[in-house]
């Protein structure tokens, strides 16, 4: 069971840092509170499926394949839906939940309702200190290792992860300081809409890829957030992993418990709400007056 837990714990974490820093992020730089973040995640694992089981691609081309196109649709739906409507927050809201239903609906025309597979990137088991892990949940970690990297030198090392921690420190001094925030906002959008496909490409060979797969993980990132602290890179990393093992734990220690998971995502949710309302490393905010 601690081997499980481990395993487990460590994969559904990685991949909920990935969504939960993507949506962060967004967040922290253009104020969009992004339903649809988890959309572009489902978007990813269908992309793969249908390049390479329908169109035979090798998954070393499929996957890239997948990631770009999944961005490329983000920013179109970016230009096209939300920022007319930026400045409106209930606005925004209403059309990110109006694409997510999009996405689900024109993908149950195209797939129908079905579970269906991906094949793995590589077959077989690795013995690692005693813990029996497959060789695709480690190809999860390494990726989900990789981009989490990749996301910190961007954000520390580059004129452009500059740009984006002084849009989200303060928009308004940003701009003054002669910086283009709608084309920040528009960059992070990128760099969001791409945590979430790496996020799907991954997992796709890992679990069952169907239409309502955004739904479960939408949940479970907005607990993270909330735990984190809204807009905090560092807090979704550990709310990530928190909430990951805190799952883990409840689905192999508590009998039932993989129904139970999700409801205890959202208990955290409502606890860290009513005795820490700005997160584990949020800040808190002060009404102006």
């Amino acid at each position: 069971m601690f081997q499980d837990i481990l395993v487990t714990g460590l994969v559904n974490g990685g991949v909920y840092a990935l969504l939960a820093i993507g949506f962060s992020l967004i967040f922290g730089v253009a104020r969009i509170v992004n339903i649809a973040h988890t959309g572009f995640y489902m978007l990813a694992a269908y992309a793969l499926y249908s390049l390479a089981v329908k169109a035979g691609l090798p998954l070393a081309a499929a996957m890239p394949a997948s990631v770009i196109g999944v961005v490329v649709v983000s920013l179109a739906c970016y230009k096209l839906a939300i920022e007319p409507v930026r400045q409106h927050d209930a606005a925004v809201l209403i059309a990110t939940i109006a694409l997510a239903l999009i996405f689900q609906e024109s993908l149950l025309i195209a797939f129908g309702g079905h579970y269906l597979g991906v094949p793995a990137v590589a077959d077989g088991f690795a013995t690692i200190l005693g813990v029996r892990v497959s060789y695709q949940r480690l190809v999860v970690l390494a990726a989900v290792a990789v981009a989490l990297l990749a996301t910190w030198f961007l954000l520390n090392r580059t004129r452009l992860g500059l740009a984006i921690r002084a849009t989200a420190n303060d928009l308004e001094i940003a701009n003054l300081m002669g910086m283009n925030v709608n084309r920040v906002a528009m960059l992070t959008v990128g760099i969001s809409a791409t945590l979430a496909a790496v996020a799907g490409v991954v997992v796709a060979p890992v679990f069952v890829v169907d239409p309502f797969m955004w739904l479960s993980p939408l949940v479970t990132v907005l607990a993270i957030v909330v735990l984190g602290g809204l807009g905090s890179l560092k807090g979704s990393l550990i709310g990530a992993f928190i909430i990951g093992f805190v799952e883990a734990i409840t689905v192999f220690a508590v009998p039932a418990g993989a129904f139970l998971k999700g409801a205890v995502a959202l208990t955290i949710m409502v606890v860290v709400l009513l005795i820490r309302p700005e997160g584990l490393f949020g800040v808190a905010f002060e009404e102006e007056r």
